[in-house]
């Protein structure tokens, strides 16, 4: 099925696959908005939802803050925020109802605010108030513009002198990089020759949990969002070494039946005892929980890794909803949830 062209297209109806394939350029795209910041800068809040928050959690992995960082998916702010503390406002639509209601809290505890979105009220307000705003570009789905949302905070971050120099430059390298390994995803790769693929139909019909490090959790919660947004599938995901805390021990007696699937994110540049506890976990869940797919990020360093595995989580879950007979790209039901809320 996978590799009918004429039947992805029809149901690819608004080519996602075309825009992930093309999301490595994302990671190049130069922002014309300046921060200077104004007084000393203790600690950073991203305030998001959903794939506008997740650029924030893929910073704390890479390139990792000279200061306390902390991302906030909620309507109200941690009580130290201050003079000194840099808020970052961050929604793709501009008019995420527990973002807007977070600035205003900044605003009230007078933070240094940045706005990063592609238009609506929090564009307005950037506008009005004089803030720093880093227009990501129009037309995308949130979850399919992570990347752009990732560059504006590595450039905002790196002026501010809280991650180290060059970090954009490095970005903007692996971004090459990048380019390069998803054309062994696209839909004119046979199955056989094409990893995303073949990982889609070994996922078809079953609930999704996706394990890797802390490292590698923002990926694996991106793995999370795609399966639940793209393939409509139920998903999770966790991180170890706290799942060997609880959860392990979740799977050895109920349910009997495990309609699951589980994807292990296993890197090489994962701390050792992490390696040694997705070894001894398997073994020890052998026979109690199906099988781990296992995934080996590729890359020569970190940010490689993170990028490597993202894209190809965005090619699997999108293969795994045309394996589902589903339109990827629609999100019908958060769009009722929304507009029932507003009511």
């Amino acid at each position: 099925m996978l590799d009918d062209l004429k039947l992805i297209h029809q149901r690819d109806a608004q080519d996602a696959l075309g825009v992930v394939e093309k999301q490595w350029q994302q990671l190049t795209h130069l922002y014309q908005a300046k921060f200077q910041p104004q007084g000393d800068i203790n600690n950073v809040i991203v305030a998001g939802m959903g794939g506008s928050a997740l650029a924030a959690n893929l910073v704390k992995s890479w390139p990792g803050l000279s200061v306390p960082f902390e991302f906030i998916r909620d309507y109200s702010l941690p009580n130290y925020v201050s003079t000194n503390t840099l808020f970052i406002a961050s929604s793709y639509s501009g008019n995420t109802e527990e973002t807007l209601a977070a600035l205003g809290e900044a605003q009230e505890k007078s933070a240094q605010i940045i706005v990063i979105a592609a238009g609506g009220k929090l564009a307005d307000i950037a506008k009005e108030k004089g803030y720093p705003f880093y227009q990501i570009p129009q037309g995308f789905q949130p979850r399919m513009a992570v990347f752009y949302n990732f560059t504006a905070l590595v450039q905002l971050l790196e002026s501010a002198g809280l991650v180290k120099g060059g970090a954009f430059d490095e970005l903007k390298a692996a971004a090459n990089w990048l380019g390069e390994q998803v054309k062994t995803y696209l839909p004119d790769v046979a199955t056989k020759n094409n990893p995303a693929k073949k990982l889609a139909q070994e996922l078809v019909g079953n609930s999704i949990v996706v394990y890797s490090s802390s490292q590698f959790s923002p990926v694996a919660y991106k793995w999370k969002i795609n399966f639940n947004e793209n393939s409509k599938t139920v998903a999770w995901c966790n991180a170890l070494p706290e799942f060997n805390h609880n959860e392990f021990l979740g799977w050895t007696e109920q349910p009997v039946q495990k309609p699951y699937k589980i994807i292990d994110i296993r890197s090489s540049i994962d701390h050792p005892k992490i390696q040694k506890r997705f070894e001894v976990s398997e073994k020890l869940l052998s026979g109690k929980r199906p099988h781990p797919e296992i995934v080996v990020p590729e890359g020569k360093n970190l940010l490689q890794q993170l990028l490597w595995t993202i894209q190809l989580g965005d090619f699997t879950s999108l293969y795994l909803a045309i394996l589902n007979g589903l339109n990827p790209t629609p999100v019908d039901l958060i769009v009722k949830l929304k507009a029932a809320l507003n009511d």
